[in-house]
């Protein structure tokens, strides 16, 4: 047994939704008793199953209960045909099996539909009309001469019939006739009279390739009895839709009869639709797909009435059956689904994709198309123009949120009825775009030359018109100025130590780079702008005097004011600023001098300061400070030594010996720098201690050694003054060996100042290098 197209019935009848679904089957006409259509599995675990035959449409006694076997923890239901089964595609092409399957209080039913295929090779005379009875017609007597009697079903094209039985009278009325369609002709003098006859024909059936088949067919004559057989109903139009499945009812006739039975004699063969025997029901018995089958839209029926013992009794029943096209359907769409990437500069009416939809129902109907937005709500950015989906507006993902996917719909629409629609999913994804260069304005800040490092100036703020806004990063052209700026934040703080007189003012190039705006992550654009940082002013150098030390002999007169130096003073690193203000903060005993300006002036209108009978020498500080607008006031303190002598009536002239520090000195700097220790609580009280017990043993022993000083000066015969001032210059010339001693004579010297020309001085004059003497009174020379 060989079957031409197996399919496993898989009877998973649990699921109510294939209730409706057929299961089709394909066999051959040739199939024999006792072949297996159909094999399938069934799983039941809990219960014995059972599975039964409900019933057969058209009923037929062609196929067995299907049995039920158990094997390996499965169950494995066959169906096969009964041994009466004698398959014709001519007659009946197709079967309606209704099955159901119990499997403990489960019960599921299931249809499987039979298809019976033409067998070219089968043996063409089976049947009854090989049989040795043969085929048995009966005809009235009253038929009509070479009326069509019988139609002998013999398919195939090229098959040649004869009659071979002789025919001759007085047996016969005249020769029956047999064409090539396998239709049986009344003889031409028709069957008057021959009532009651049997005419026994016997058939030679002849194939290509030498192959034949013979069978008997049987003719009796009725006599023609007034017909007792009738149909009540008139001819009909019978509508039905093409939805029907093989089985289902068309129409029931009913003729008026004893024991009536019905058959189709046209169309013979009929493909579409069978007749029940004794019911009399008109029953589909194959698809009415209008698609497939056009010649299925109008079919004209004769059915025939007669009576089982008397079929010569019988009546005949024209009707027309329509088939009405259903609209089961829905259109069907290529792409059936759309999912597509756009950038956001895609231009307006760019075409995305064309739709392209069928109605299975009615090929080359006209179809309507809506589009359906879902998300967002409310968008235009997209629109359907004769199924071609288009961009219909600017796709901007610059604004918050406006980058985003757009899912829509295209719904498809036919026209049948019942009206069937199908929806296409559309997604649409707008990618970013780098369209914009970050920009920023150009900006100034201020800064004190005295700021600390990582100082924050201020911000650069950037703009970017694409999204999101805030993807800058900041960085700054060149490196050489002590300023930095965040990579993120844009925040401009310094580096390193300013100095105004260096620099006033720096122009730095801040260049702005945008990032993740762009589908491509390696999509970048640049802007700049400049940003100038103007240094604040600090006063930080302290004013310097020229010299810083000077040292004068000055004569005063009683009563009178004297001028005795003006102080020179700037400072180098800012030599605008010339606002200083001047003021004596030590060595001025007795208030013998002051300040007016920068002029150091001897006043000797102090009242009850007692006048000095001896030359007397004053060791002036003064604290020369800054007067501008700039903060703080730095200061520095100038040391001028003034040999004081006093005046007298007897002194032709006044002079002033005056002893600086040369300009051409040139200052040492020196940078110490100094480690920074905190000690211990403990370790600070013991040093403390150790430091006073030094101290007060330094104080003792230079206490002692002043003293002994003392007694020797006052044992010298030279005074005071000039040993001091001798001590002094010695001292400096020991140290620098550059002092120079400048002075200043009058023409004529008191008679008291000549008493004491001596010279109780020695310094080498820096220019020639020669030693000399010299009175630290007048100020006279001796080289040596």
């Amino acid at each position: 047994m060989v079957l031409l197209r197996p399919l496993v019935l898989l009877l998973a009848l649990v699921v109510s939704d294939l209730y409706c679904l057929p299961w089709f089957v394909d066999i051959s006409e040739s199939q024999g008793p006792g072949a297996i259509l159909q094999s399938f599995s069934l799983n039941c675990s809990s219960n014995v199953p059972t599975l039964e035959l409900l019933r057969v449409q058209p009923p037929t006694t062609f196929f067995n209960p299907p049995s039920l076997t158990r094997w390996q923890g499965i169950y494995v239901g066959k169906m096969t045909l009964s041994s009466s089964a004698r398959l014709d595609a001519l007659t009946v092409n197709h079967y309606e099996l209704q099955l159901k399957y119990t499997c403990g209080s489960q019960v599921t039913e299931g249809r499987l539909s039979v298809n019976v295929q033409r067998d070219p090779n089968r043996d063409q005379c089976a049947g009854r009309f090989a049989s040795p009875a043969g085929e048995i017609i009966q005809v009235r007597e009253t038929v009509m001469p070479g009326t069509p009697l019988y139609t002998l079903l013999l398919p195939g094209q090229g098959a040649q019939m004869n009659i071979t039985s002789a025919q001759d009278p007085p047996y016969f009325p005249g020769p029956f006739s047999i064409d090539g369609q396998g239709q049986l002709w009344a003889p031409s003098q028709g069957l008057k009279g021959q009532a009651q006859k049997v005419f026994r024909l016997q058939i030679l059936v002849t194939f290509g390739q030498g192959r034949s088949c013979h069978g008997m067919l049987t003719v009796k004559v009725l006599p023609a009895p007034s017909s007792q057989v009738s149909f009540p109903q008139q001819a009909q139009n019978i509508t039905i839709s093409e939805n029907l499945v093989p089985g289902s009812k068309v129409v029931q006739v009913h003729a008026r009869g004893f024991d009536v039975r019905y058959e189709i004699v046209s169309p013979v063969p009929c493909r579409l639709f069978s007749i029940g025997r004794v019911d009399g029901v008109v029953r589909t018995t194959a698809p009415l797909e209008l698609v497939q089958a056009p010649d299925a839209a109008v079919t004209r029926l004769r059915v025939k009435a007669f009576e089982r013992l008397r079929p010569w009794d019988s009546a005949e029943l024209d009707f027309r059956v329509d088939v009405q096209s259903v609209n089961r359907w829905p259109p069907r769409c290529f792409p059936a689904l759309m999912v597509t990437q756009i950038p956001e500069t895609t231009p307006v009416g760019t075409p995305l994709n064309t739709f392209t939809c069928t109605d299975p129902d009615y090929p080359g109907s006209t179809l309507d198309y809506q589009l359906l937005f879902h998300s967002p709500a409310i968008a235009s950015s997209l629109c359907l123009r004769d199924r071609v989906l288009e961009v219909n507006n600017t796709l901007d993902c610059d604004a918050l949120g406006a980058c985003l996917q757009h899912t829509a719909s295209i719904l498809v629409l036919d026209s049948g009825q019942p009206l069937m629609t199908t929806e296409v999913p559309v997604l649409v994804m707008v990618t970013p775009v780098n369209e914009f260069s970050p920009t920023c304005v150009s900006r100034t800040f201020r800064v004190r030359e005295d700021a600390r490092p990582h100082t924050l100036l201020g911000s650069v703020v950037g703009t970017d018109m694409d999204y999101p806004h805030d993807s800058i990063e900041y960085s700054i052209s060149g490196g050489s100025a002590p300023f930095a700026v965040d990579r993120l934040s844009g925040e401009v703080r310094l580096l390193g130590p300013l100095d105004y007189e260096l620099q006033k003012s720096y122009r730095l190039t801040v260049l702005l780079t945008d990032h993740s705006q762009d589908q491509d992550p390696t999509c970048h654009r640049s802007g700049s702008c400049t940003i100038t940082i103007e240094v604040e002013d600090v006063n930080d150098h302290a004013p310097e005097c020229e010299p810083p030390f000077q040292e004068l002999t000055i004569y005063a007169h009683l009563g009178r004011s004297l001028e005795v130096t003006t102080m020179s003073c700037r400072v180098p690193q800012e030599p605008q600023r010339l606002a200083f203000s001047y003021r004596i903060v030590g060595g001025n005993g007795q208030s013998r001098f002051s300040l007016q300006g920068a002029v150091l002036v001897h006043n000797d209108l102090t009242l009850g300061a007692p006048w000095p009978e001896q030359p007397h020498t004053y060791e002036l500080l003064i604290r020369v400070a800054d007067a501008g607008p700039s903060s703080p006031h730095l200061s520095t303190t100038a040391t001028v030594t003034v040999h004081l002598v006093p005046w007298r009536a007897s002194t032709g002239a006044t002079s002033t010996h005056r002893t600086t520090v040369p300009s051409r000195m040139t200052p040492l700097l020196v940078t110490d720098m100094e480690v920074f220790w905190q000690p211990e609580p403990w370790f600070v009280v013991v040093l403390t201690a150790t430091s006073a017990l030094l101290l007060l043993g330094l104080g003792w022993l230079l206490s002692w050694l002043l003293r002994g000083l003392t007694q020797v000066l006052q044992a010298s015969s030279e005074p005071p003054q000039a040993l001091l001032l001798n001590s002094i210059q010695a001292t400096k010339g020991s140290i620098e060996g550059f002092m120079e001693a400048p002075r200043m004579e009058t023409p004529q010297a008191p008679s008291n100042v000549m008493s004491l020309q001596h010279f109780d001085g020695r310094a080498q004059d820096s220019r020639t290098g020669r030693d000399y003497l010299f009175n630290t009174h007048t100020g006279a020379r001796r080289w040596l």
